[in-house]
């Protein structure tokens, strides 16, 4: 069969079609359009926000992530033995204050809007954090430590009598109607911290301490309980108090 050949306009017009034609798959020589490389200049810095206000809010973002992040890898250590009691409490503890002291700021907590909406977010599986933030304290200080009893058997008059004062301050700050939480959350720890130090066994009225700081670690830090639960609170704690007292028997 002969070969047709090509004149010419034909070379021509298959030469301007290669030329035109992008390559499939590009390489470091492939062409770029000039638009492009008018609209960058590669040795300007490239700015991730626009302003140091922003800067600042995804920073402090980052910064409540990190310590999510963290504070499950802890509880997950904890529950392994992986790391001693004191040193789990102190950690725990600092992350939980530096969780909530980040989220003060109303501009970080209106872009965190809640754990669960930032959770989504991120797609983050942290049940345990989830958990301990929602407690607000360590685990060491909601469950009664295995050496507290020592204490209580050695009859310290000295944790004995910090544990019956910081009952005494809780009631007073009740009775003179201090009810906020950032009022009442700081004194309520002190309390179950100090009875921890004295006895592990779980008297009567001890579960109302828990579950009332836990109660106060869900408001926001300027708001107050109700005058009923002011009342049920004084209740519980006067109940909590007189349990207190009789394992001291």
């Amino acid at each position: 069969m002969p070969m047709r050949s090509l004149n010419s306009k034909g070379i021509q017009s298959s030469s301007k079609m290669y030329q035109n034609r992008q390559a499939y798959a590009p390489t470091p020589h492939s062409y770029l359009p000039n638009t492009l490389s008018a609209t960058i200049n590669l040795d300007e810095e490239v700015k991730l926000t626009e302003s140091r206000a922003e800067w600042d809010l995804q920073d402090s973002l980052a910064e409540v992530f990190s310590i999510i992040i963290t504070l499950d890898e802890l509880e997950k250590a904890y529950l392994k033995d992986a790391i001693p009691e004191s040193d789990y409490t102190e950690t725990c503890d600092r992350l939980l204050k530096q969780y909530k002291a980040i989220l003060t700021d109303e501009t970080v907590a209106r872009e965190f809007k809640d754990l669960e909406t930032f959770k989504n977010k991120w797609d983050m599986e942290v049940p345990r954090a989830t958990e301990r933030i929602r407690i607000g304290l360590p685990s060491t200080v909601t469950a009664p430590s295995l050496n507290a009893s020592t204490a209580g058997t050695n009859g310290s008059g000295t944790l004995i009598l910090e544990a019956t004062q910081d009952f005494i301050t809780f009631l007073d700050a009740l009775k003179l109607g201090l009810l906020a939480k950032d009022q009442l959350h700081p004194l309520l720890s002190d309390v179950i911290q100090s009875v921890n130090k004295v006895t592990d066994q779980d008297f009567e009225g001890r579960g109302k301490i828990v579950q009332w700081l836990i109660a106060l670690n869900q408001m926001k830090a300027t708001e107050e309980v109700s005058e009923d639960q002011a009342r049920e609170l004084e209740l519980d704690m006067n109940s909590a108090y007189q349990g207190f007292k009789a394992t001291l028997k």
